[in-house]
C-alpha cells in the first residue's frame, strides 16, 4: 500500500489517479500509524513553503515523515514536496524545512526572455545514477511548474539536473529518499515510468 500524504497541498488526486493505472493500493492520509505502516509513501504538493510546512507540523506529520526515514520506507517528495525535505527556502525565510535531506530552495533568477514560474517541458541531464530513471535516456522530457528551486549541498545525491535561467538540480536519491522537482504525474510516458521505478522498489 503506498500512503499518499495529505495535508492540504494541491495536486493529490493527480499523483493518486498515476498510481491507479498501475493498480496500486494507495490512500490519502495524514494518520502517523497509516502512513508509517505503508509499503511506500509519496509527499506531493503545489503551494506556498511556510504554509505547508506550517501544516505538517499542525497535522503531526513532520515527525511521521522522519519516522518513515528511519524505518527505511521508500519516500518520493513531488515539487513542493521535494522543497520540503530539505533545509530552508528562500520563499520563506526563517522557516525550517524538514532537513531530512540538506540543501537549500532558493528563487530562479530572473533572466530576459525566460518566465517565472517556470512551467513547461525541459530535458533532463542524469549526473548521477537513479534508480527512478532506469530505462531512461538523458534527455527525456518532464514537465515542471516552479518558481523556486533546489540547491543541493552533495551533488553526489543529484540523479537529474535541467537549466533554466539556473543549475537545477531536478531529482535527488539518497538511501529511501527519493524526490523531484518536476512531476511525473503530468509528464506523459516518462513520468508514468518515473512512478513505476519507485512502484517497484525493492
Amino acid at each position: 500500500m503506498i500512503a499518499i500524504i495529505d495535508y492540504d497541498a494541491g495536486n493529490i488526486k493527480s499523483v493518486e489517479k498515476a498510481l491507479k493505472m498501475f493498480g496500486e493500493e494507495t490512500v490519502i492520509t495524514r494518520k502517523r500509524e497509516v502512513i508509517t505502516g505503508a509499503d511506500k509513501v509519496i509527499l506531493p504538493g503545489v503551494g506556498a513553503f511556510g504554509e505547508a510546512m506550517a501544516n505538517l507540523r499542525k497535522y503531526g506529520l513532520d515527525g511521521a515523515l522522519h519516522e518513515v526515514v528511519e524505518k527505511q520506507i521508500p519516500l518520493l517528495g513531488i515539487c513542493l514536496g521535494l522543497q520540503l525535505l530539505f533545509e530552508s527556502s528562500a520563499e520563506a525565510p526563517g522557516v525550517e524545512g524538514l532537513g531530512i535531506l540538506r540543501g537549500k530552495i532558493l528563487r530562479i533568477p530572473d533572466k530576459a526572455g525566460l518566465k517565472i514560474p517556470h512551467m513547461g517541458w525541459n530535458s533532463l541531464t542524469f549526473p548521477n545514477k537513479g534508480r527512478l530513471f532506469e530505462g531512461l535516456s538523458e534527455g527525456a522530457y518532464v514537465y515542471f511548474v516552479h518558481s523556486y528551486y533546489l540547491k543541493a549541498d552533495d551533488e553526489d545525491i543529484v540523479t537529474a539536473a535541467t537549466d533554466y535561467s539556473a543549475h537545477i538540480h531536478a531529482s535527488v536519491e539518497k538511501g529511501n529518499v527519493f524526490a523531484c522537482q518536476f512531476h511525473p504525474e503530468k509528464s506523459g510516458d516518462t513520468g508514468l515510468r518515473i512512478l513505476k521505478n519507485f512502484v517497484e522498489l525493492g
